[in-house]
């Protein structure tokens, strides 16, 4: 009854549904997955369903979810035609992953495990053979980002809430930031990958992050209709008759700022960002500076380096540079105490080491970007090399 209720109000015709809805109910399937699951997998026939079920966390991932979720991405990868990937709750798609339980409890080791299995779903989602649809309905930033971005299709709704935080805890804009923020139009993904700025609702969409809109009422309806199409043309077709139209004469919200955006954050260097706001001089160029001088400073000049040379990677060359970023931060970074001061004590007064932007070693920063210590780089199946028969 309920798959019916929701072909009438997705606008199927009457024999469609009559076709549709006994047919999902036979073919769909839990893989095993009980409720309780940090994360719920459905087989629904060519296509299979992804679920975040960590909803009291904002679906923050962990290392459990990270490997549930490449499991069966990889079981599904030359079996399905369509995977869905969304989350249980209103308040968030993924609000990022558990950085408190890496540099609480895990330190190296478990950094080692999780970014490495982390950037092994990026990578697999920026490369995946079936069609890949994210909703992101509601926070969707770090982690639940990578697990979106690189997707070929990315649905926000009115509850969307984007961003990059990283560099207010001591890290860098990672799964895979250092490849598609720069590839934003103009300057606006080093400015969101250093400021952190939020976007929200349609303005997720209007920046490019999104590839649609859809309120939010209308996800059950849509998820439905994808789960019966036959071809990717008709997926197209699905997602243009949901996806909501701009609004005439909204603008996007910062489109007043765009062009000073590309000036200011045009500097080669993080000091040359620093200058070009003191001397725009603006009421937007202070408040953007005085956001700036918050973050960590290392941050800052590992942020811009990385997102400098992702520009000109793919994205798995990029998301090796990333690990190799991810384990020196894990090390010997400002991450542990972003991670207190924000997140932990909550007191908002990080202690960052250097404290100030003239004080940051380029000697440190090229050492981020060098070899794991221990020689455990990054790899992908493709990487070794198939036994001979």
């Amino acid at each position: 009854m309920m798959l019916r209720t929701i072909a009438v109000r997705a606008g199927l015709s009457r024999s469609t549904r009559e076709v549709i809805a006994p047919s999902l109910c036979r073919t769909m399937s839990s893989s095993g997955d009980t409720k309780n699951s940090l994360v719920l997998t459905e087989e629904v026939g060519s296509k299979g369903v992804i679920t975040l079920n960590r909803p009291k966390a904002l679906n923050a991932i962990n290392l459990e979810m990270v490997q549930l979720i490449y499991e069966a991405m990889k079981r599904w990868e030359n079996s399905k035609h369509l995977v869905i990937i969304k989350s249980v709750g209103e308040k968030a798609f993924c609000a990022g992953g558990d950085v408190r339980a890496i540099t609480e409890t895990g330190g190296e080791e478990l950094a080692k495990k999780f970014f490495s299995t982390e950037y092994r779903v990026n990578a697999l989602i920026g490369n995946y053979r079936p069609t890949y649809i994210a909703f992101i309905d509601g926070i969707t930033m770090g982690g639940g980002v990578g697990l979106s971005v690189h997707g070929k299709y990315r649905i926000a709704t009115e509850r969307t809430m984007f961003a990059m935080p990283e560099t207010a805890i001591g890290l860098f804009p990672d799964v895979g930031g250092g490849y598609f923020l720069p590839r934003l139009e103009g300057k606006l993904g080093l400015y969101l990958g250093l400021t952190g700025f939020r976007l929200k609702g349609r303005d997720v969409h209007k920046a490019g992050v999104a590839t649609h809109y859809v309120e939010s009422k209308n996800l059950p309806a849509l998820e439905q209709q994808l789960l019966a199409t036959t071809s990717n043309e008709e997926v197209d077709n699905v997602l243009d008759r949901f996806s909501e139209k701009r609004e005439a004469g909204v603008e996007f919200v910062l489109a007043k700022q765009l062009q000073q955006i590309n000036a200011c954050f045009g500097a080669p260097t993080i000091d040359g960002i620093f200058a070009n706001l003191e001397r725009d001089g603006s009421e937007w160029a202070q408040n953007t500076l005085k956001l700036l001088q918050k973050m960590s400073p290392t941050s800052l000049v590992v942020t811009q380096k990385q997102l400098e040379l992702g520009s000109k990677m793919d994205l798995k060359t990029c998301l090796k540079m990333e690990y190799r970023l991810a384990v020196h931060h894990a090390i010997d970074s400002d991450f542990k105490e972003g991670v207190r001061a924000m997140l932990v004590d909550r007191d908002q007064k990080p202690r960052w080491n250097p404290a100030k932007l003239g004080e940051v070693d380029p000697r440190r920063i090229e050492k981020f970007f060098g070899p794991v210590p221990d020689g455990s780089e990054l790899t992908f199946d493709e990487d070794t090399p198939k036994a001979a028969l």
